[in-house]
């Protein structure tokens, strides 16, 4: 049973760097993609625990900087690929809004040290104009972020479901 789970941790994970890959060479896909890959690796945070899950999620993380054309989708799942280990913890809260706030903050805070990587390491300049445009973006990306988070629980559930029928037959 253990070389079946580490086989499909293996396999999962060769299928998220794959995604990353293709997220750098289809325009547009920046931010698709590492959701996707986030999805791919659920059945590994569900079937083998949230250790197994970060494993895997560093694997994915240091393959798609190596392997991916385009860095900054790279670099996207790795700042918000481990979100899916914290998701439980944040769904246990007993708060519908304390849990919005908390998926909020995590991706506002995600984006600003993404970001501000970025710019440090780009050496953008500091009178660079766009106050009201950052912060367009960094709401449109949260909105993004909260639809995200919608579908990997959508995903979870489907998951549970497939997996009772199969211990059921």
């Amino acid at each position: 049973m253990k070389s079946r789970s580490l086989a499909l941790s293996g396999v999962l994970a060769a299928l998220a760097v794959v995604l990353l890959c293709l997220g750098g060479v289809i325009p547009g896909a920046v931010f698709c993609a590492p959701i996707l890959a986030m999805s791919v690796l659920l059945p590994v945070l569900e079937e083998l625990g949230p250790k197994a899950a970060g494993t895997a999620y560093a694997a994915v993380a240091i393959l798609s900087l190596l392997l991916s054309p385009d860095r900054e989708t790279a670099l996207v799942y790795v700042f918000f690929g481990w979100y899916p280990i914290l998701r439980p913890k944040i769904a246990a809260l007993s708060s519908r809004p304390l849990r919005v706030l908390c998926r909020l903050a995590v991706c506002s805070a995600s984006a600003f040290l993404l970001y501000g990587l970025f710019w440090h390491v780009l050496g953008l300049p500091e009178d660079m104009p766009g106050g009201v445009l950052n912060a367009l973006l960094l709401v449109s990306g949260n909105l993004v972020f909260l639809l995200a988070d919608s579908t990997l629980a959508r995903l979870t559930g489907l998951w549970h479901w497939k997996l009772k029928k199969r211990l059921y037959r």
